[in-house]
């Protein structure tokens, strides 16, 4: 058993290259992700997320992320001065290697949202609980007992157990969200600058993997995200700037990702009604620090937002494989609210 651990265990390890659980590429667009505190913390009422990624691509070992978001804002005004509730929903699964190594998990997030007044200044704090499942099916892995001497031959009895047991965990995470939004002081478009700023921690309970029969396990590492991000338009142009980062720490693994996308605003939004809103084309690159580079496409039209990427691997990795794929889907209800009767417009 002590070999089918370290194989399927040790593929799941690879495939974050630097950090233990699933990632994706494109921070900006996996909030409930990053932060608990985030969720309900959006320009409009409703929103939806899909991410998808594809990762090791031209090997014949692949691992494919999915996650799935939903949350809306509860009691916020439309203009945004009272303190209000934040409800998300997220699932994800995560799947790779030849033993099908899998982790499908599903969370609840609830956060409380504090608008300073009118000047723009949000501040947040998130719970997130969910329950996470973990099973592989290693028949098609192959052991030192079965080199038959010029190949492995899975006829061979390999003496090892058939499958890893399929175990559930209960996980809890938290975090603390601050957001300045500066169009909410002016009506100048060109004053339109975003800063956010959070901080969260993940498996704070610490569950246990247990990969075998016994009553013990190995602890999940709990893990803390530092993320910032600055959207900002350029004064006197169509152009306006989109930088982030974020850091992930879990036990002695550490990941860095760094994007800045440059926005072309091909439709003009109206900041008095707010009945219609920007719409921009984008186009950069994500950095991962030491191991790839991400250039990056997205459309933002109407409430929709869809984002592409591929990791260019620049790492010793790139022996093994040479890029993953991802893609980002959004939708935002930015007008009228699912959950409300009735709005004031102003």
């Amino acid at each position: 058993m002590k070999k089918i651990i370290l194989t399927v265990f040790g593929a799941a390890l690879l495939q974050s290259v630097t950090a233990q659980d699933l990632h994706f590429t494109q921070t900006t667009s996996t909030p409930l992700l990053i932060n608990p505190a985030a969720t309900g913390v959006y320009d409009g009422w409703e929103r939806l997320t899909i991410n998808h990624r594809n990762q090791w691509l031209g090997t014949s070992t692949q691992f494919m992320s999915t996650a799935v978001a939903a949350d809306v804002n509860l009691g916020k005004s439309r203009t945004n001065d009272r303190a209000y509730a934040g409800l998300g929903l997220l699932f994800f699964n995560d799947v790779g290697g030849d033993s099908n190594f899998g982790l499908t998990q599903g969370a609840l997030s609830v956060s409380g949202v504090i608008p300073m007044g009118r000047s723009g200044h949000i501040i947040s704090a998130g719970l997130q609980t969910g329950i996470g499942q973990r099973s592989a099916d290693i028949n098609a892995v192959t052991f030192n007992s079965q080199w038959g001497g010029a190949g492995f031959d899975p006829t061979i009895i390999s003496g090892e157990a058939n499958s890893i047991p399929s175990f559930s965990y209960l996980d809890a995470s938290a975090g603390l969200f601050y957001q300045f939004d500066g169009s909410r002081s002016s009506f100048a478009r060109s004053n339109d600058l975003k800063v956010q700023f959070g901080l969260s921690g993940f498996h704070l309970n610490a569950p246990s993997l247990k990969y075998s029969n016994g009553l013990y396990g190995e602890k999940l590492n709990r893990k803390f995200v530092v993320h910032t991000r600055v959207t900002s338009e350029i004064v006197g142009s169509k152009w306006s700037f989109d930088a982030s980062a974020a850091h992930f720490i879990q036990g002695e693994q550490k990941e860095t990702i760094i994007g800045l996308m440059m926005r072309y605003r091909f439709e003009n939004g109206t900041k008095l009604t707010g009945l219609a809103h920007n719409a921009y084309l984008s186009f950069g690159s994500y950095f991962r620090w030491g191991d790839a580079i991400c250039p990056s496409v997205a459309i933002d039209w109407r409430g929709f937002k869809f984002g592409a990427s591929y990791d260019l691997t620049v790492s010793l990795l790139r022996q093994v494989y040479q890029g993953s794929l991802e893609f980002s889907l959004s939708y935002t209800n930015l007008h009228d609210a699912l959950f409300k009767s009735k709005k004031r417009r102003f």
